[in-house]
This record gives C-alpha cells, sequence and structure tokens, in this order.
C-alpha cells in the first residue's frame, strides 16, 4: 500500500483537462495527486466558463458519483450526490436540496487558457484530499 501524499502543493497552470473534453452543460472528474488520498474533483462546464469542486458531499463524506464523469441530475440543471441525494448548485456548490442544505461543496478555482482548463490558484493536495473512511 503506498503512503498517502503530504504536503503536496499542485502548482497553479497545472491542466485538468482541454475544455473540449467536457461537453457544454456537462461535467468531467479529474485526479490530482498520487497515492491513497489523492485530490479527487469536477468540473462543470457552462459554454465557455468552467468551475471546479472537490468531489466530496459534505453530509456523509462520500465520493458524490458512481460512474466516471457523471454528476448531474437527469435534466442537467444541478450536481447530484447518488449516495443520498443531496443536490448542490452548479455554479457556486451549494447544497439547494437533501440532507446538507446550508452546506458547500469545496472549490477548487480554475481557469481557462489556450483551450485548457487549469488551476487558477496553486493547491494543497493534502488539505483539499478527502479520507474515506
Amino acid at each position: 500500500m503506498s503512503e498517502p501524499l503530504r504536503n503536496a502543493v499542485v502548482p497553479a497552470g497545472t491542466v485538468l483537462c482541454r475544455l473540449d473534453d467536457i461537453a457544454d452543460g456537462n461535467t468531467k472528474g479529474f485526479v490530482l495527486g498520487e497515492g491513497d488520498w489523492p485530490l479527487r474533483g469536477l468540473l462543470v462546464r457552462e459554454g465557455a466558463a468552467v468551475r471546479g469542486f472537490v468531489n466530496h458531499c459534505p453530509h456523509a463524506g462520500h465520493r458524490l458519483n458512481f460512474h466516471p464523469d457523471r454528476f448531474l441530475t437527469p435534466d442537467g440543471k444541478l450536481i447530484l450526490c447518488l449516495s443520498h441525494g443531496a443536490v448542490f448548485d452548479k455554479r457556486s456548490g451549494a447544497c439547494v436540496m437533501g440532507p446538507c442544505v446550508g452546506e458547500s461543496l469545496k472549490p477548487v478555482t480554475v481557469v481557462v487558457e489556450n483551450g485548457e482548463v487549469r488551476t487558477a490558484t496553486p493547491l494543497d493536495v493534502d488539505a483539499l484530499a478527502t479520507r474515506y473512511w
């Protein structure tokens, strides 16, 4: 078993994916870091804008998705935690319905440059990565 990633900082400008890898109105997961506890996140695209969040439900501590890149309600309007049904706003990450109303997904600030989605600031992977028990 590998050791958890400790004190790892992903530099600003790290490429997460190409913008074209995310269909407009859809989502894509990403993983940063190595070891047992990498940072798992999701990207939400609306037109040319992309928002990032840590893939962790504040209610039960589970990942939001069961299938790769599938994070949305059937109508595609909100982010859905498939574990307990919490529903989150795609723009703010705020829980708008379900067991964790008043809480939010942790944001990961991203930018789109030259057709690539990149980290906008350095990310402390160890601080953001979620330990699943």
